[in-house]
């Protein structure tokens, strides 16, 4: 359309020249045609101008949209991509995170994602820096398993989390490979075994899970306090006890002490140096209870991780390590510098005792809920583990036969 109506303008224009030179106005005739030419030039560059401009856009936008991950439309790692970017892209995730509630917790009641580790640990290392939350937040307690398979114990924990749903989260991690069992829908439990890898005592693919319940659990912003526990360990108190203890305590809870023996500094290489001194060395439990801002920390690290995870290698055991000496590094202030697991090295041998049906008691129970003394926020008190392993499957039935009376369960 546009051409025609060029072709007519320049059919008049001739005409009209024609008739000016018969008249003998040619001066006046040819300034006209030199500006309406050099008009027309302007317009004409302008056109191609824009078009050219609209079509790299184009092409960019589809660049980019081509070299990002194929993620879900739900996943938060998603979402906070494609949050800040062009219509174009958020036209395709347009049944995704829409408002504040679906950014601070995860988009369904399930913990399950299609997230890779780096991306997870990207995704979970987000801090907002304004420290007040612009909603009413209730802090919860994460409890995260650590599990070959099946929770053998789980009847235990059904009791202890019935009726206070909006106290805690749950994450199962199954080391086993292939394990794909789901718990009942009517279980605590349902649905919240999150994307698992093969985890192996004493090495790096263990430190890996731990890191990956952590990061997971991260993901839901109401998550305040992190609790990393076995197959094998079994709650001491009630939930209320336990979310009113954790909640209220100024320290994460991590065993780290500097272990003069073979077993401890015997384990140190100096090919950790310079990043970990001798002096940096620390020993403690895997099994670690820790406030947001650490586990942020942990799940952040890629200065420590590496170092350990290429020099710390058997005899060297690096859950006995890695966890110890990086809070011992990058936060002690916040560190109680004991655990809240309790278990029993008196047997010797390189586990801790395994307790069977025989020896479960109130009197054994108690012994471990308040036979011990430590420091609860600089005060001096008995209350000083939540959790106890290892707990043999055989001691659920003298185990739920107690709790009611003992732990305060409802029965």
């Amino acid at each position: 359309m546009k051409k025609c109506k060029i072709i007519v303008f320049a059919k008049e224009l001739t005409i009209q020249f024609k008739r000016e030179v018969g008249k003998g106005s040619f001066h006046v005739t040819t300034t006209i045609i030199l500006l309406l030419s050099m008009a027309s030039f302007v317009v004409l560059l302008s056109m191609f101008v824009r078009e050219r401009v609209r079509k790299f856009l184009v092409s960019e936008e589809i660049y980019f949209t081509n070299q990002l991950p194929k993620l879900s439309p739900l996943s938060p790692y998603s979402y906070f991509l494609f949050n800040s970017s062009s219509p174009l892209l958020l036209s395709r995730f347009q049944n995704g995170c829409r408002n504040l509630r679906d950014w601070i917790s995860p988009p369904n009641k399930g913990v399950w994602h299609s997230m890779n580790d780096d991306e997870l640990m990207w995704r979970a290392s987000m801090v907002p820096k304004i420290e007040e939350y612009p909603y009413n937040r209730k802090p919860k307690v994460a409890f995260m398993f650590l599990t070959r398979g099946i929770l053998p114990l789980a009847p235990l924990w059904e009791k202890f989390f019935k009726g206070y749903e909006g106290l805690y989260s749950i994450y199962l991690h199954s080391s086993k490979p292939g394990f794909t069992q789901e718990s009942l829908n009517s279980s605590v439990f349902y649905n919240r075994r999150i994307p698992s890898e093969p985890a192996e005592w004493g090495k790096a693919s263990m430190i890996d899970a731990e890191r990956r319940l952590l990061a997971n659990a991260l993901l839901d912003f109401s998550n305040e306090r992190f609790v990393l526990l076995s197959e094998t360990c079994i709650p001491l108190f009630n939930i209320t006890t336990v979310y009113n203890y954790l909640i209220n305590s100024r320290h994460s809870n991590q065993g780290s002490i500097d272990d003069p023996r073979p077993m401890g500094r015997g384990r140190y290489s100096k090919r950790m140096l310079p990043t970990v001194s001798l002096s940096d060395w620390r020993k403690g439990s895997q099994w670690f209870e820790v406030h947001r801002k650490v586990a942020v920390e942990i799940i952040s690290d890629v200065t420590y991780y590496p170092v350990l995870r290429d020099h710390c290698r058997p005899p060297c055991y690096m859950d006995e390590h890695y966890f110890a000496t990086l809070v011992s590094k990058i936060c002690p202030e916040l560190n109680s510098n004991r655990s809240i697991t309790w278990v029993d090295w008196s047997r010797g041998g390189s586990h801790p005792a395994t307790f069977v049906r025989k020896d479960v008691s109130e009197k054994f129970l108690n012994r471990i809920r308040h036979g011990f003394n430590c420091s609860y926020n600089g005060f001096r008190t008995t209350m000083c583990f939540l959790f106890a392993r290892k707990f043999h499957p055989n001691t659920l039935e003298p185990l739920l036969r107690i709790a009611p009376a003992l732990l305060g369960f409802d029965p």
